[in-house]
């Protein structure tokens, strides 16, 4: 990588003028006080230790009532890819309240939702040309499972009710997409939940007890754990294989060539629709439009969200395959699903606002052009004793932690929440880098910044890292 400018020399020392007059604690008090954070503990938030409010944002950054300045190296979870403040969405909102403020995608139509559908479906891998609005990516996927079981009812496998999905994913937090979730966390609370969850083993390389010497032949095994499922399950029985192209929780585990090639064969053989959860990957996160278009496979539904606003609004998608659309359009079927707001006016001008954007600015390219840059400058954090492996694709990536890299033995329980929670976590945001800790699996700190990053940016966030790990193993 060669010498850096210091963090400090690079960006500033993080200090803006906010928009806002009120002071920080009096936002936290009114926060503490109603507002419910979502996956949050609301019991850690106090007088001294108060709820951080974002007041604005510019470009990749975000500003908060402070006044500082933070790199937003999450993109706002996996959603603001463009960068904040960009008046094409305000002109475009703007236009778009005055023509209609809203009409239901319920038995009729409007014409923002069907030019957002024909540009879905011309970007789309194969003959996925149906799209279905939803207003958020679970929302998608709780969307897509009942889609897979009243398709196969149609067709007289009444029996087929099962989804397969892999251990340690995460796919959404209504009933049905939280059965598909494999995070025991999440789901215990709200247990039993919608039967027909089975399980198979994630593709996690870096702790791979077989073929851990070969990344390819690895990818064929782990597809062939799905096909040992579905002959467990009975085939019958099963309707559908939901997989991340990347998978997200457990900290981007990013799959070989291999692997969806083989998933889409045994899919094929046993008549199991294959699912792409693509809410985080879709729309460049991976370098790619659709994970099909960099894994060289194609699916029979893409569910999709987070990036197709670039974060300007609500939105999320279905797109399904023709093949499987066909059975829906005849006599008097109906796919029996919807949601008020799906496929709102607003909503769908700013998806294509973002499309366009990414287009001219050629977005997907700056990605690809950086993606190696920034698994190397990654990488090369192994000189610290607890980075133990760094894995993902496109912008999204992740950085295990480890006890021990040899042995590659990992964080537990208290000394788990103490690494994360009480050190790393705190550390990124005094030093105004927001990304994610997560512990759903071995400790992993992920970063997934805005598609507009640059490799300065890479630089800082990744100089950020350096300091703050090299920190921890002072205190461990």
């Amino acid at each position: 990588m060669g010498d850096k400018m210091t963090i400090n020399e690079i960006y500033s020392d993080g200090m803006a003028v906010s928009s806002s007059e009120e002071p920080s604690h009096t936002y936290s008090e009114r926060a503490r006080r109603n507002l419910w954070l979502h996956m949050s503990r609301m019991g850690s938030y106090s007088e001294t230790n108060e709820v951080p409010v974002m007041v604005r944002g510019e470009g990749v950054h975000v500003f908060d009532a402070n006044g500082k300045k933070y790199f937003d190296g999450i993109s706002g979870l996996y959603t603001n890819m463009l960068g904040h403040g960009r008046p094409e969405f305000a002109e475009a909102a703007a236009n778009s309240v005055k023509e209609m403020t809203f009409f239901p995608v319920w038995t009729y139509a409007h014409p923002k939702a069907i030019e957002l559908a024909e540009k879905l479906a011309s970007l789309a891998p194969g003959d996925l040309n149906r799209v279905f609005f939803t207003t958020g990516g679970g929302e998608a996927n709780e969307s897509a499972w009942k889609l897979a079981r009243q398709y196969h009812r149609l067709r007289g496998d009444t029996n087929r009710y099962k989804v397969i999905s892999r251990d340690v994913a995460y796919h959404g937090t209504t009933l049905g997409a939280l059965t598909i979730t494999s995070l025991e966390s999440y789901r215990k609370p709200f247990e039993p939940l919608v039967p027909g969850a089975v399980k198979v083993p994630a593709v996690n390389f870096y702790r791979a007890t077989e073929h851990a010497d070969d990344f390819e032949a690895y990818g064929l095994w782990s597809a062939q754990q799905i096909e040992e499922a579905i002959l467990r399950e009975g085939a019958e029985t099963i309707a559908a294989v939901f997989l991340e192209p990347v998978q997200n929780a457990g900290g981007c585990f990013a799959p070989p060539q291999s692997y969806f090639k083989e998933v889409r064969r045994i899919c094929d053989k046993y008549g199991v629709l294959l699912v792409t959860d693509e809410v985080i990957c879709a729309f460049g996160r991976i370098g790619t439009w659709f994970g099909g278009q960099k894994y060289d496979y194609v699916p029979d539904i893409i569910t999709c969200a987070k990036g197709i606003t670039a974060g300007y609004a609500p939105m999320g998608a279905m797109i399904v395959s023709d093949r499987i659309a066909e059975i829906f359009q005849h006599d008097d079927t109906s796919f029996i699903h919807g949601f008020t707001w799906a496929g709102h006016p607003l909503s769908a001008a700013m998806a294509l606002t973002s499309i366009g954007i990414i287009e001219r600015e050629n977005v997907l390219g700056n990605v690809q052009a950086n993606e190696e840059y920034f698994r190397e400058s990654l990488s090369a954090l192994k000189d610290i004793p607890i980075v133990g492996d760094v894995r993902g694709a496109g912008y999204f990536w992740g950085v295990e932690l480890v006890k021990d890299q040899e042995t590659k033995e990992t964080w537990q329980g208290e000394e788990a929440e103490r690494l994360l929670r009480g050190f790393i976590s705190p550390e990124m945001f005094r030093r105004g880098l927001i990304c994610r800790s997560d512990d759903r699996g071995d400790p992993v700190v992920q970063l997934a910044p805005p598609l507009i990053s640059t490799r300065a940016d890479i630089d800082w966030m990744v100089g950020t890292l350096r300091e703050v790990f090299t920190g921890a193993t002072k205190l461990l």
